[in-house]
């Protein structure tokens, strides 16, 4: 399969690298064209993609479509591809966040199968975790060869638009909250004489078991908690000084402001 790719930011980069890293697709059938040249010529050249001169030759090239673009460039960008869209009927996969399926059929009609992606950084290391939203000429064969795709990058959700905001907070962003929280334990323990790569290596092997645990256990994270902490122990007394402190409180506002701030896009 051939994938196009129109705009090549961040997460237009994690997908191909993911993809790549994991073998599930040919180097050479990935086609990239972004705005600015300096930005997908050497990339294409360093990865060995195919660089287009113009989106029209990626679509025309393709068959399926990345659209990675910032969102208020969707009808410049759209607009000029809505005749080798709708004459190839080739799926459209959006990456663009607040920008729903009904905003793309307005610039390119119905006929276009259109799948709304949200993915995560992690696709970059096959662990991604990707919403998948669909319009009616997406169902089924659309549908299907993004979830197939994306899987091979991560665990794959359908879910309603509706939900896309909450996904965006709980996992689109996350990452970023998760990296916060990795640093600010890792800092903890440079403090008590650890570096902090030494701090760093063992906070991220903690959260990569601990979230493994909570997947295989399939119990609720609380009573794992109970599981770690014993009573009048050290672990419970940390736990009780989070909570002293608002952690909790703080990750509940750090979801509302990424959704409030998604809502607006």
């Amino acid at each position: 399969m051939k994938i196009g790719f129109i705009g090549l930011g961040n997460m237009a980069k994690a997908i191909i690298e993911g993809l790549l890293q994991q073998d599930a697709v040919n180097p050479a059938d990935i086609y990239v064209h972004s705005a600015h040249v300096t930005n997908y010529q050497p990339y294409a050249t360093a990865k060995r993609l195919q660089a287009c001169a113009s989106n029209l030759q990626v679509v025309q090239n393709a068959d399926v479509i990345i659209l990675a673009v910032q969102p208020q460039q969707k009808e410049t960008v759209l607009a000029p591809l809505k005749s080798e869209l709708i004459n190839k009927k080739i799926p459209l996969f959006s990456l663009l966040s607040g920008v729903t399926i009904a905003d793309l059929e307005n610039i390119i009609g119905l006929a276009v199968p259109i799948i709304r992606v949200m993915p995560n950084l992690n696709v970059k290391i096959g662990q991604g975790m990707t919403a998948l939203a669909t319009n009616t000429a997406g169902e089924p064969t659309a549908n299907a060869i993004a979830t197939d795709l994306f899987g091979k990058i991560g665990t794959v959700m359908p879910l309603p638009e509706a939900d896309f905001s909450t996904f965006v907070a709980l996992a689109g962003s996350a990452p970023a909250f998760a990296f916060l929280f990795i640093d600010a334990l890792a800092h903890a323990g440079v403090k008590y004489g650890l570096t902090k790569k030494q701090a760093a290596e063992i906070v991220s092997q903690m959260l990569i078991g601990s979230a493994e645990l909570v997947r295989q256990s399939g119990d609720a994270p609380w009573n794992l908690i109970d599981e770690v902490a014993s009573p009048g122990g050290s672990t419970i007394a940390g736990v009780l000084a989070m909570q002293a402190a608002g952690f909790e409180t703080a990750v509940t506002k750090a979801v509302d402001a990424t959704i409030t701030k998604d809502l607006e896009n």
